[in-house]
């Protein structure tokens, strides 16, 4: 079948009868950009069409949500989706609980367009992976592994002291002076972040794995695909991509590490899913790859990103 083997390219799966896009879809030689909201659009690909989905979904961190809104009250769309999460809510427990129904609702709309057997990474930030992994788990995912995007360039360190509480409570000088004493150095729990984490999911196979993949292609990693010189393994160290002048993307991914990915679970010719484009790193992966690429994209603005990115490795 097309994309199987990797002698040609699948298709682009996009069904443009099933919704009228004339001016909402850029097709760049193999990569469909598609505007729009993944739940609306997700839908009309072809069932069964599409080997893997790789994607960077919205946290739900420092007050962004779905709609990539920071910091003010939005519309909510759909149940559990939450137009807008104010800054304070980093630690309530509803904003795990609204990632979770969230990226329900994407996977239950993506599952029906991936292969039998087809993978998806999910990236996650790590204290909220576990929402992630339930939310792909209880669309009909199973979850496969955890995997971390190791990363070494100096992150912020989140972590802040409780002085300037101490000094709004009602005590004596001497008494506050005692317990900034005690309190030096400690901070709320908050540690540098050095890694992401990923949930490696797939839709369940048809048959054995060997049954699966001489119909679909999909379902099994190739251990030839190497990133450091070594055997594939669950932590992959990649360096921060340098934030580029002309991409304002809040969560750039490095190519290096998608399309080793891409390479790992998927096979050339096959096509890559992201419901969540952002600036297109994913669509230029693919393209390093020899894959195509279906991606979909809320914002205008990191639409013509990605068509400016893809163009220039044209």
């Amino acid at each position: 079948m097309p994309g199987k083997s990797g002698l040609r390219p699948a298709p682009l799966p996009f069904n443009e009868d099933r919704h009228t896009m004339a001016s909402q879809k850029a097709i760049i030689s193999g990569t469909s950009l598609i505007h729009g909201d993944c739940l609306d659009k997700l839908p009309s690909i072809e069932p069964n069409s599409v080997h893997l989905a790789l994607t960077d979904p919205p946290y739900f961190l420092d007050g962004l949500d779905n709609r990539w809104k920071k910091g003010r009250e939005g519309p909510r769309r759909g149940a559990g989706v939450v137009g807008g999460l104010p800054v304070g809510m980093k630690f309530d427990p509803k904003q795990g609980i609204a990632l979770q129904e969230f990226i329900g609702e994407v996977a239950e709309k993506m599952i029906p367009a991936l292969t039998p057997g087809a993978f998806a990474v999910v990236f996650s930030q790590p204290r909220l992976v576990h929402r992630m992994a339930v939310g792909l788990e209880e669309a009909g995912f199973e979850i496969r592994d955890i995997l971390a995007w190791h990363y070494t360039r100096r992150a912020q360190f989140k972590a802040f002291g409780q002085e300037h509480f101490v000094d709004k409570q009602d005590i004596s000088n001497r008494e506050r002076a005692r317990i900034k004493q005690e309190l030096r150095g400690r901070k709320t729990p908050q540690l540098r972040p050095q890694f992401e984490a990923m949930v490696l999911a797939q839709k369940p196979r048809r048959g054995t794995f060997i049954d699966n993949w001489m119909e679909y292609g999909t379902g099994l990693i190739d251990s030839k695909a190497l990133l450091d010189g070594k055997a594939p393994s669950t932590v992959m160290k990649v360096e921060k991509p340098e934030r580029s002048e002309y991409n304002g993307h809040l969560t750039v991914k490095p190519v290096l590490l998608l399309e080793h990915l891409i390479r790992l679970l998927s096979v050339a010719g096959q096509v890559v899913l992201d419901p969540f484009l952002g600036s297109g790193t994913t669509a230029v992966a693919a393209r390093r790859a020899g894959r195509s690429c279906v991606g979909i994209e809320l914002r205008k603005d990191y639409i013509k990103i990605a068509e400016s990115r893809i163009n220039k490795e044209t």
